[in-house]
Order: C-alpha cells, then structure tokens, then sequence
C-alpha cells in the first residue's frame, strides 16, 4: 500500500555537476538550483492534462539557444 502524500518532500538532486533541490508536495512539484529562490513549479493538474508537456514543447520553440 502507497503513503498518501500530506507534506512536501525535499531531495537534493545532482545534474550536470549542478546541485537542485526537488521539493514534492501534495500541490504539485518544484526544482530550484540549490541556494536560490526561484525556479520551476508545476502543478499536478497540470502535469496529469498534459499541459506540462504542451508548455515545455512551447519554451523549447522559443529557445534561441537551440538550432
């Protein structure tokens, strides 16, 4: 039987030589790079419509970064 979900979990998480923090939460999920404040949040609702999918397909066609 799985564990319901009530608080966030934090987990430190190693990418590219990068450290993140992952913060999973009843809300839904967030990555930040490890120290700073502000990074990627999405909310489960999201992630189960496929809108997490749309809006990642979306920011990597404006990335001017990718040829």
């Amino acid at each position: 039987m799985a564990t319901k979900l009530e608080k966030a979990l934090k987990r430190e998480l190693n990418i590219n030589g990068e450290a993140y923090m992952l913060t999973i939460a009843p809300e839904g999920l967030k990555i930040v790079v490890k120290g700073k404040r502000n990074g990627v949040e999405l909310a489960w609702k999201d992630v189960i419509s496929g809108q997490a999918a749309l809006t990642s397909g979306l920011n990597a066609s404006l990335d001017p970064s990718r040829d």
